[in-house]
């Protein structure tokens, strides 16, 4: 989710993410291996907790995921902690009880300055591990707020539990178009992995995302999710392109958003000039770098659509490729393969 007001979380280091190089959202939660194609990483040994958070289950987790974690100490009533992995940092604010923090840190807004500014646009999510929460739209987009301990300060950000898990997510599900749930026709329609609507494949969601197609039509079809301005999809569509000119690929590129957190928009300023090109010139579009056009009246829906279906399917990052395998079933890599050989021998006619 986008921030109404100020985009506070930092992006989760890939260094704790187990799983093939790839863009990833801003989440933090260790991200399964793909496929059994890579190992996960080891750690180097941290130094050990602050006596001030030892105790503390959530910064518990954070630190056994191969993070050095530093006290910021309190204000307002709640602790702000730091977890660090390489050159890539995150920070926290924890809630009362210790189990959960808040991806964000607090701002300089108050909870009455922010219903002046949005009255009428605010949804009460009720009180989550002691911190009042607050669904904000603007537009199309929105952000959840929690509230400080003594309802001073805002936070934007999402919660997640000492376990992993995202509770904001759960606050939201119930919210139209929170959520996104991405009709696909006739009735079927597919929302949050492992739901109820979970009715269709991943394949026929992404039949009808908007794309760019390169290779002959008579060849085996990969769908490539990807952002254009993550360099892992660059790279990964520079080392297809040899068995696409050889005639043994088919790929359809479909250009999200991913990184609008950390490249202030330029993300989703590409995503639309693309989709704003004829399905036959997206690719070489953004092969060419021709990513700085107007973009179409038409591209945002065009985009909103595509990120429906990314989250549908339980998007980690990108790239991400899904493909029919010879037997019927799908086959799916979050991040660049460690073999492109294996990946295209493993796609079906």
């Amino acid at each position: 989710m986008r921030s109404l007001i100020v985009m506070a979380a930092l992006s989760w280091s890939s260094a704790l993410a187990a799983s093939p190089p790839l863009c990833t959202l801003p989440a933090p939660t260790v991200i399964p291996v793909a496929d059994g194609e890579a190992e996960p990483p080891t750690f180097a040994a941290q130094p050990p907790l602050p006596d001030t958070l030892a105790s503390i289950p959530f910064v518990q987790h954070v630190a056994s995921a191969g993070a050095a974690v530093t006290d910021l100490g309190q204000s307002h009533g709640i602790r702000a902690v730091a977890a660090r992995s390489g050159d890539q940092f995150m920070l926290f604010e924890v809630t009362p009880d210790g189990q959960a923090g808040v991806s964000g840190v607090t701002v300089e807004l108050t909870p009455a300055q922010l219903e002046t500014i949005a009255r009428g646009n605010i949804t009460n999510l009720g009180v989550e591990h002691e911190l009042p929460a607050l669904f904000v739209r603007s537009g199309p987009q929105f952000q959840v707020f929690y509230m400080t301990p003594d309802k001073e300060r805002l936070i934007p950000g999402v919660m997640w539990d000492a376990a992993g898990k995202n509770i904001t997510r759960k606050q939201i599900a119930d919210l139209p178009g929170a959520v996104p749930t991405v009709v696909v026709g006739s009735g079927d329609k597919i929302g949050r992995p492992g739901s109820a609507t979970d009715l269709v494949t991943a394949l026929a969601l992404l039949q009808k995302a908007f794309s760019g197609t390169i290779g002959p039509a008579s060849a085996p079809h990969l769908f490539m999710l990807v952002d254009p301005q993550c360099i892992y999809s660059v790279r990964a569509l520079q080392m297809l392109q040899p068995y696409v000119a050889a005639g043994r690929l088919q790929v359809s590129v479909i250009p999200l958003s991913v990184l609008d957190h950390e490249d202030q928009g330029q993300s989703t300023r590409s995503a639309l000039v693309l989709l704003s090109k004829p399905t036959d010139d997206l690719v070489s579009a953004w092969q060419a770098g021709r990513i700085n056009d107007p973009p179409s009246p038409e591209a945002p829906e065009r985009l909103r659509t595509n990120m429906a279906i990314a989250q549908a399917i339980g998007l980690k990052g990108t790239p991400t490729f899904i493909w029919r395998k010879p037997d019927g079933a799908e086959g799916r890599i979050d991040g660049i393969p460690m073999s492109m050989d294996a990946l295209v021998s493993s796609i079906g006619s």
